[in-house]
Parts: structure tokens; sequence; C-alpha cells
């Protein structure tokens, strides 16, 4: 096979909280010694690409040639494309009412004005935004969650609740789910991929530690898929999956071995 580019996991593959996980910068030297295009695609919507670009940076890696995009990204062009001119009340945290304030989207902070409900990550959810869920939101108003991911992993093992948990708890309040959740595994964040890369998906490898979102992303659309064990999945969780795995590899460090397989089977 014939690969062009990567679309790579940030939380629990290339770092867990604020620790690089074991390998990662050789892994991405790995990626573009074999003429990769990396895109770093996080779950977490708190940040934009660039945001993403300088936390790696930060975090002692060389990403200049790299893309970065996030589910606060992906919602945000959602919203531009779908609704630019609604009001969109955010249950959620400042760093992505902050996205959409940039692109020029109508915030409010009232939740009898919305036209449009997103649910994501808060730290500080709580009865006061399940209220304001329901004051917001009649079965006619729109309904949008950034991304599934009910945890995401921390350093030192430890897992904490993620947007998916909030996004499910809104759901409940109001008695049915999302119109569309627009972070991985959906088609929406699937193409804003490739769209960045620029590959066909045949020629696209995404790495990642959640079955449920990197890589049933990647299933969905051909790509080749690797899951990373330095995360949240685990080998018992590939047994009770219906997400098949091409590789399954114990960190980003190893990924010269499936590399190595696919310049094999050219």
């Amino acid at each position: 096979m014939t690969l062009r580019g990567a679309i790579v996991d940030l939380d629990g593959t290339v770092y867990r909280g604020g620790d690089l996980c074991a390998g990662t910068a050789d892994g991405l030297d790995a990626l573009r010694s074999a003429g990769l295009n990396i895109l770093f695609f996080s779950n977490n919507p708190l940040k934009d690409g660039a945001d993403y670009i300088d936390r790696l940076t930060d975090l002692g890696l060389d990403v200049s040639d790299c893309q970065a995009c996030s589910s606060g990204v992906v919602t945000t062009e959602y919203l531009v494309d779908h609704h630019p001119d609604e009001q969109v009340f955010c249950i959620g945290a400042d760093g992505l009412r902050e996205q959409f304030r940039a692109a020029s989207l109508a915030v409010t902070d009232e939740p009898t004005e919305a036209d449009v409900l997103v649910a994501s990550w808060t730290s500080e959810f709580d009865f006061g935004d399940m209220r304001d869920a329901l004051a917001a939101a009649d079965e006619d108003t729109p309904f949008l969650g950034t991304d599934p991911d009910r945890t995401f992993p921390m350093e030192g093992g430890t897992v904490v609740p993620g947007s998916g948990a909030i996004i499910g708890s809104v759901a409940a309040v109001l008695g049915r789910d999302p119109d569309a959740i627009l972070g991985k595994p959906s088609e929406t964040a699937q193409q804003a991929a490739l769209d960045r890369l620029s590959v066909d998906p045949e020629e696209c490898l995404v790495v990642g530690d959640r079955l449920d979102t990197d890589l049933r992303l990647g299933e969905r659309a051909g790509m080749t898929t690797v899951l990373v064990l330095s995360g949240v999945s685990d080998r018992e969780d590939i047994a009770a999956s219906d997400i098949d795995p091409d590789y399954v590899i114990d960190s980003l460090g190893d990924i010269d071995t499936v590399l190595a397989d696919a310049a094999a089977s050219r």
C-alpha cells in the first residue's frame, strides 16, 4: 500500500496530560521519513489547531511542518456552514466560545435567545446547565455535541469525564439525542481531516488510542487503522469491540513496524 498522510490523535497517543507518551518524537520522525504528511486531530474541543501546534512545540516536539485540528474546529466550521446567522447557546468552556466568536458566530449567554444549542466539556457543568438546556431547546431547536468522548486520559494512568458525559446528561434532560456530534468519528470530522491532508482515504493512516472514535473514523473511511495501547483502549477492549484494528502497537514509538509492513506490501 502507498501511504501519503497520517491522522494522529493527541490525548493518549502523543501525550497524557502534560507528559509525552513513550517514543512520541521517534514515531513522528518515522512518519516524516516515510514521506507522510501529519495531521494531529484531537477530540478535545477547547483549543483550535494553532493552539495545539503551540502546545506540542512547548512539549519539545518539532511540529513546524504539521497541521492540527480539533472537535472544536470542526464544530465551529459546521456552525459557520449551517447556522451562520443564528444565536448559539453553548454549554461548554470559554475556549470553545472563543473559537465561535473568532469565526464571527453570534454567541448568546441567554438560553431563551438560543437558535442552536451546543453541548461540550466544561469542568463547571452543574444543575444550572441542565436547567439552561431546557430553557434553550425545544424539540425543533438544533442540538449539537462537539465529540462523544466519555472520558479522556491524564498522566499517571487516570481518566476524567469528557464531553460525551456532559452531552449525554443534556440529552437525558432534553429527552432526545443530539442532531449531530461533530468530532471523531463523524463523517464531518473525517472529511475535515482528508481535506487538510489532501489524500484519499486508502492513502491515509489513522493512529489513536480509542477504538470507538479514532479507529472507527478510519475503518468507516477505508483508512489503515493503528491502535496504540498508551491511552484508553486495551487488548480486552479489542476482543469486545466490533472494530478490528489493522495494527496494534504499544505506543507511537513503534509506528516504524507498521510503516515497514506497508512498504513491504507495495
